[in-house]
Formats: C-alpha cells, sequence, structure tokens
C-alpha cells in the first residue's frame, strides 16, 4: 500500500491525532524504556503545534505535525529505493510538491532533516489543511514505506494488540487497549492491567508530556 492508498483509508484530523495520543499512552505502558518504544506524543512541540512520533530502532521513523494551519506528516522507510541516499541524497521527486506554504515550517524542522545535507528523511509524505489528505505526485518505486509506518493510524484497538504482543512479547487485554483508545480516564486498574510493574503515578509527568486529556 502506497502512501496514495494510505491516504484514502485514513480517518479525520481528529480520529489520528486521538489515536496517536492512545498509541503514546499505551506504549509508555506497556514498555518501561523509553529507548525501546515505537511511539510517542509531544503536546508541546511548540507554542501552537504538537507533534506524533514513531521511530522503530532500525531507522525507520515518522512525524507527524498538527498545527492551527493543518498536519503535516513525513514516513521515513530507511531501506526503501525512495530514500534520499539511494537517490543521490535529493528527495524523490513530487514527495513534497503542492504542500500548502502553511506547512512549510513543518516541513523544515531540523529534527526531521539529515545532519550532513539538510535534506528531508522521508520516503512518504500527506498532509491535510482542510477537505481530504493529500499527498504530492510523487511516483512510488518499490516500497515507500506508508503502509508499514503508519498503518496503525488506519485500523482500530485491536491492530494495536497485535503489534504489541509481536513486539513487546506480552499478552495484552484487548478492552484496556480500548479504554486508552477512547481517551477515557486512566485508573490504576487500567495501568497495571496492561504491565502490572507500572503505577499510575510514576506515568503522570510523562502522560502531561503526551497530552491526555483527562484528569487522573
Amino acid at each position: 500500500m502506497s502512501v496514495h492508498e494510505l491516504i484514502a483509508r485514513l480517518p479525520d484530523v481528529a480520529t489520528v491525532r486521538r489515536t496517536s495520543r492512545a498509541l503514546a499512552v499505551l506504549d509508555l505502558i506497556v514498555c518501561e524504556d523509553p529507548a525501546y518504544r515505537y511511539y510517542s506524543f509531544d503536546a508541546r512541540w511548540s507554542e501552537t503545534e504538537e507533534a506524533a512520533l514513531m521511530v522503530d530502532g532500525s531507522g525507520d521513523e515518522y512525524s507527524i505535525v498538527f498545527s492551527p494551519d493543518g498536519v503535516f506528516a513525513r514516513g521515513f522507510a530507511h531501506e526503501s529505493a525512495m530514500s534520499p541516499y539511494g537517490n543521490n541524497g535529493e528527495l524523490w521527486p513530487g514527495l513534497v510538491d503542492g504542500l500548502p506554504p502553511a506547512l512549510h515550517a513543518a516541513r523544515d524542522e531540523p529534527a526531521f532533516r539529515d545532519d550532513e545535507g539538510g535534506v528531508l528523511n522521508a520516503t512518504a509524505c500527506f498532509w491535510r489543511t482542510d477537505g481530504n489528505w493529500v499527498c504530492g505526485p510523487a511516483e512510488p518505486e518499490g516500497d515507500d514505506g506508508a503502509e508499514r509506518l503508519f498503518g496503525l493510524l488506519a485500523e482500530g484497538p485491536e491492530a494495536y494488540l497485535t503489534f504489541a504482543e509481536e513486539y513487546y512479547e506480552v499478552a495484552l487485554d484487548l478492552d484496556a487497549i480500548r479504554h486508552v483508545y477512547a481517551l477515557m480516564p486512566l485508573s490504576e486498574y487500567v495501568v497495571t492491567i496492561l504491565n502490572r510493574n507500572r503505577r499510575l503515578a510514576d506515568l503522570k509527568e510523562d502522560l502531561a508530556e503526551i497530552g491526555y486529556p483527562r484528569e487522573f
């Protein structure tokens, strides 16, 4: 599934933001070592922006910046033929063509760029200001990483259950995952049923950074 197919399946911005926040909270609870977490969410990315981030520890990553002007997402599959590293250090043609000027600041964020050449680390990009999700006219070559990187955002709690049980090698409770996906108030019970070694009081600082929207 290329980025063109992905954006046809993605839900609205509010749902993508909610799911992104839930993924970060679930990873926070399930995985005690931040170095091994896939998903994070920074509700304080800037004075006006929030950011959902994914790093798989093997070179693949994504970022989704939510701003008052819209949303900009870029994914980087490091083994893709579309990587700048396999394209003479250049961004794949057409990848961000048509990006509205209001979202250029998110595109130009140094944290998402190569340290040496300053090129955007991306093999798939999409955005939304109003209406529908949009991507550039780039013609994918092979796997652009869109499905592997962003697939969970188009799925429900069951998809996270499958992912976490495979990656973290733990058995999880689907009802507790659904509870977090709905951004319902966290309780000691929900936290400990997902990870008996975790306590709600120890997570409050991280939950505040994620911007979990309910009182505990």
